[in-house]
């Protein structure tokens, strides 16, 4: 048993034993009790991920699934869009394109949920793989750049290299050489970053077809030595990384080497013709027992075949050509384009052999595939076509959600700004007419004040000009009295001198004085001063009332005269005379009287007797 398994490992391709090793190294320490659950996921996905490269798409999807329901176990939304991006590449590759609708929308709503545009940029990855199945080009660039714009955010060489891959691949299609470039140049810059070398080596085959693409238009020797070059680095990963490039990739790799040859060199060139057949060869031994590989190892053979042909090796030839038929024939579902492809090189074989029936033969299996391939392309368009519909339905129905939730949003806008305006309506009546009504009754207050100042104004007027006019007949009154009393005391005075001139004349010329003349003469003055008096009570009737409260009644009669001769204006010498004392006893009369009214010494009694009525 140990010498068959010997056998079995010498005869089997390094890089496959590696990939077996490789599968059942992560099988075992994902299946691990020991590892922690939250750790599984990242595992999961790079063994599905190995499953799928190398077409093993059942157990590809088993596993994505159970790092999906790990992650969701865990909420973590991020990595279950992940491994749900890599069953949209599963259900690409199969062409369930059902399925493949269904999961891209459930992906990009699970993106939506993680909020993170990390989970962005790889649900529109996995939008990109149901529009390219769908041959939906334009949509597929759409995609691209909305991922690359997520990746503005956060940054995943990852995920970048394969938006940019899908890029390359797009450009290419539509012969851009200058976009062909650079998106390639791109992929393979992000590529170098990671260690998925089974992407790198198809990034460096993209390279090498846009070389290729550069010296169709330039014809320059050395982009055809960087088609070369590239080549040899995608076909070097397979060896340098044992189990991380896929057979299938290798084999793709060896069998564009091969035709490299074929296409650029002459038949002459026996080199060129060994590397050929090297890598031809290659491939075959690389693809041999690979599930899903028989179009490459078909592909080798015809090369191989070709080269006999040059050689004038008609039997070998024929040989490789029917070996790569039956291959293709052993197929449940051949790739029809290969299967086309082999029929029509053996019809045209016989055709030159001059074998027409199996030139016929064969002519009629390339219409039998062709109808079949047709028909195939039919199905799938249908399928194709259904899916459109109802992405377009869907997205119909998204953007009429969107404008009817953008209608509402606005409607709700203008209601509200028609109720904020209706709010500032009212308000601004109600300020309006608040402002109205205070403005009313401002305005009738101020009329009503206008009309009481207008009232007590007039009210004023005349108070104040029957005050005026009061005054002026009491100064028109006082003027009279005091022209009165300026008389009498004229006369007074006139009397006084006279009775004094007849004493001196009775003194003079020796005659007796005579008393009782002169005791009726101050009876006289004692009337005069009644007559004062009585002026002053006419002009001031409160005059003796008030200085008499004043000194608490403690003025005698004298007292009250001195007062008056005062209050009239009389100075010292003229109160002396009048009342027939000396000026010193008039002062000291004054000295009293101030004690008795209570004035200090600084006091003026004439100023206060003046004042007394303010």
């Amino acid at each position: 048993m140990k010498s068959l398994l010997l056998i079995l490992f010498m005869f089997m391709p390094l890089g496959s034993f590696s990939q077996v090793m490789l599968a059942d190294s992560l099988k075992s320490v994902v299946d691990n009790p020991a590892l922690g659950e939250k750790e599984k996921p990242v595992l999961l996905r790079q063994l599905a991920e190995i499953y799928r490269i190398n077409k093993n798409y059942t157990q590809a999807e088993v596993r994505a699934r159970e790092a999906i329901n790990i992650s969701l176990r865990n909420k973590n939304y991020t990595d279950a869009v992940k491994a749900y991006t890599l069953i949209t590449n599963v259900k690409a590759n199969t062409r369930e394109l059902v399925a493949l609708k269904s999961i891209s929308d459930s992906t990009l709503a699970l993106a939506e949920k993680a909020n993170d545009p990390l989970a962005m940029a790889y649900a529109y990855y996995g939008i990109v793989w149901l529009y390219k199945t769908l041959d939906d080009a334009d949509a597929v660039v759409k995609y691209c750049n909305l991922a690359l714009k997520q990746l503005e955010k956060v940054k995943d060489p990852y995920v970048a290299a394969k938006m940019y891959y899908q890029l390359y691949t797009v450009y290419s299609k539509w012969n851009d050489d200058s976009l062909v470039n650079i998106y390639a140049r791109k992929a393979t810059e992000n590529a170098l970053l990671i260690k998925d070398y089974n992407l790198l080596s198809n990034c460096y085959t993209a390279l090498s077809i846009a070389h290729e693409y550069n010296y169709n238009a330039s014809k320059s020797k050395p982009e055809l030595d960087s088609v070369l070059f590239y080549l040899h680095q995608s076909e070097m990963l397979y060896d340098k990384y044992p189990g991380q490039v896929a057979h299938y990739t290798e084999g793709i790799a060896c069998i564009n080497i091969a035709d490299y040859y074929l296409k650029y060199f002459p038949a002459t060139d026996k080199e060129a013709k060994e590397q050929a057949v090297q890598y031809a060869n290659t491939a075959r031994m690389i693809m041999n027992n690979v599930d899903g590989s028989r179009e490459v190892q078909a592909s080798s053979l015809g090369i191989l075949s070709e080269y006999a042909r040059r050689e004038g090796h008609d039997g070998l030839a024929e040989n490789y050509l029917l070996e790569a038929y039956a291959l293709m024939k052993a197929e449940e579902l051949p790739y029809y384009h290969t299967m086309i492809n082999v029929v029509q090189a053996l019809s045209d074989f016989y055709g030159e052999k001059g074998l027409y029936k199996k030139a016929l033969d064969f002519q009629k299996e390339v219409t039998l595939y062709s109808n079949k391939n047709f028909n195939e392309q039919q199905a799938l368009n249908a399928q194709k076509l259904q899916i459109q519909y109802e992405t377009e339905r869907k997205n119909e129905e998204m953007r009429a959600l969107k404008e009817r939730e953008h209608n509402r949003r606005l409607q709700n806008y203008l209601y509200g700004c028609i109720a904020l305006a209706s709010l500032f309506a009212l308000l601004f009546v109600f300020k309006s007419y608040h402002f109205k009504l205070r403005y009313s009754q401002q305005r009738e207050k101020r009329l009503e004040f206008e009309k009481l100042d207008s009232e007590l104004q007039i009210k004023l007027e005349k108070e104040e000009q029957a005050r005026l006019k009061v005054e002026q007949q009491l100064l028109e009154t006082q003027q009279q009295q005091l022209k009165t009393e300026a008389m009498a005391n004229v006369l007074q005075l006139e009397h006084k001198n006279q009775m004094l001139l007849q004493i001196k004349d009775q003194l003079t010329t020796g005659d007796p004085v005579n008393i009782q003349k002169i005791l009726r003469e101050e009876m006289s003055l004692d009337s005069d001063f009644e007559q004062a008096k009585l002026q002053i009570q006419q002009v001031h009737p409160d005059f003796f009332n008030l200085i008499n409260e004043k000194a608490e009644k403690k003025l005698s009669l004298l007292d009250l005269k001195l007062c008056a001769y005062l209050y009239l204006k009389m100075d010292t010498v003229q109160i002396s005379q009048l009342m027939n004392i000396e000026a010193k006893s008039v002062r000291m009369a004054k000295y009293r009287v101030k004690q008795k009214l209570g004035l200090d010494k600084g006091e003026d009694l004439n100023g206060f007797l003046q004042g007394i009525w303010g």
